[in-house]
């Protein structure tokens, strides 16, 4: 089975809304639901589990059932940090799935996720054991020299670097043995699942990307999001 676990568990504090940023609506639709109704549609897709902020569970099931994702089989509460929000999911999914099971570890807040994007997460994941959306970095980056970071002296070759996305592959047995393991070497605030098994020592593979799967972070973000969104609905009217 390939099973998505939607991460929103968080609070959105840098978008400055009174609400969530994942259950901000758009176009008469929140967020989540653009997320949602992407692995929903998409046919490898077995289930979905949803790891929530706390006090959203029953409007998220409510949106769920408006907007007819079937797929969604459970949801549980958010951590206190990403870490601890994607172990309470791979909880859950150790009492559902097996493990050699592929668990799809998704922001909420990355809405224009592509079915090739998907498609190709799970056939990489098939073939290496893990896949982790990227795309090439194609600017020019230069390291903090000062604490203050208004010195930098330092450029790093960005043809070896990639910037990550979800969603982000693995058995559910490697996910299990990474936040385990993590857990006896003290390892905390890992920023997500590639960044945790790389800490690890584990090899990593990557998967296809692109520069429309935003996450929305900022209220810049959710601008950009919209006019992605005019330009998809007006290309889907043909």
């Amino acid at each position: 089975m390939n099973i998505a676990i939607i991460i929103a568990g968080g609070t959105g504090q840098r978008m400055e809304k009174e609400i969530p940023k994942q259950f901000l609506h758009v176009e008469d639709k929140p967020v989540i639901i653009y997320t949602l109704e992407a692995f929903q549609k998409h046919p490898d897709i077995d289930e979905i589990g949803v790891v929530c902020i706390v006090g959203w569970h029953e409007m998220l099931s409510a949106y769920a059932r408006q907007f007819q994702i079937t797929k969604l089989k459970w949801i549980v509460n958010g951590g206190s940090c990403g870490q601890e929000s994607i172990y309470n999911g791979l909880q859950e999914a150790q009492k559902r799935y097996d493990k050699k099971d592929l668990i799809l570890i998704h922001d909420a807040i990355r809405p224009m996720v592509s079915q090739d994007i998907i498609t190709d997460c799970i056939i990489q994941c098939r073939k290496y054991g893990s896949a982790i959306s990227a795309v090439p970095c194609t600017t020019a980056v230069l390291e903090y020299a000062d604490a203050e970071k208004t010195i930098t002296r330092n450029e790093i070759d960005r043809n070896k670097l990639a910037m990550t996305q979800t969603p982000q592959a693995f058995p559910l047995e490697t996910l299990v043995w990474a936040h385990e393991e993590a857990a006896k070497r003290g390892i905390t605030q890992s920023v997500a699942s590639c960044t945790l098994l790389a800490e690890l020592g584990k090899e990593l593979y990557f998967s296809l990307g692109s520069e429309t799967n935003i996450k929305l972070t900022t209220q810049a973000d959710l601008e950009i999001f919209k006019a992605l969104l005019h330009v998809k609905n007006r290309e889907n009217r043909g």
